[in-house]
């Protein structure tokens, strides 16, 4: 009985990539805000690309609340999808080269998010990781980080539960 061969890396993190890309194209919203996700292994970083649209007070200047929020958000639901759909394709149900955005599956709903300001938010990128407590196959929970310069030196945190989308099969 001969084993299989172990597939090589490049092609596994081609196909992550093509996933991530496909996931991040689907949502038109995410290019408008500026955000890019850079993805190490299955670790997942959201940045917030500094831009003058996103401050809200002038004076200090700081990062608007809405577009703060919105960052850990999408940072919470684009971790939470990319883990649903990687799943996908790792059990062979989805091909990544596939994906395209009427081909995704759909995004999880937001029941409700808690968003804590530690911090003003400087006028520069800033950066979120979400880490899911719990996913079923009804309900998750995602905690999201956010930082600037110094990643122990968080500016705003949050807490969401979604709804997730039903699975095929």
């Amino acid at each position: 009985m001969s084993r299989r061969r172990p597939e090589p890396v490049h092609l596994i993190k081609q196909r992550r990539d093509a996933a991530l890309s496909a996931l991040v194209d689907g949502v038109p919203y995410i290019r408008s805000m500026g955000i890019t996700f850079d993805r190490r292994g299955d670790e997942l970083t959201a940045v917030l690309n500094y831009d003058d649209k996103l401050i809200g007070n002038p004076f200090l200047p700081a990062l608007h609340g809405g577009a703060t929020a919105s960052f850990l958000e999408t940072a919470a639901i684009i971790e939470l999808s990319f883990q649903m759909l990687w799943d996908e394709i790792e059990n062979g149900r989805l091909e990544a080269e596939d994906l395209r955005p009427e081909t995704l599956p759909r995004l999880p709903k937001t029941i409700d998010f808690t968003v804590d300001y530690l911090r003003s938010g400087l006028p520069r990128d800033a950066y979120a990781r979400a880490r899911v407590n719990r996913s079923g196959r009804r309900y998750a929970s995602v905690h999201v980080e956010a930082w600037q310069d110094n990643r122990n030196r968080l500016f705003a945190q949050a807490t969401g539960h979604f709804l997730m989308p039903a699975r095929p099969g």
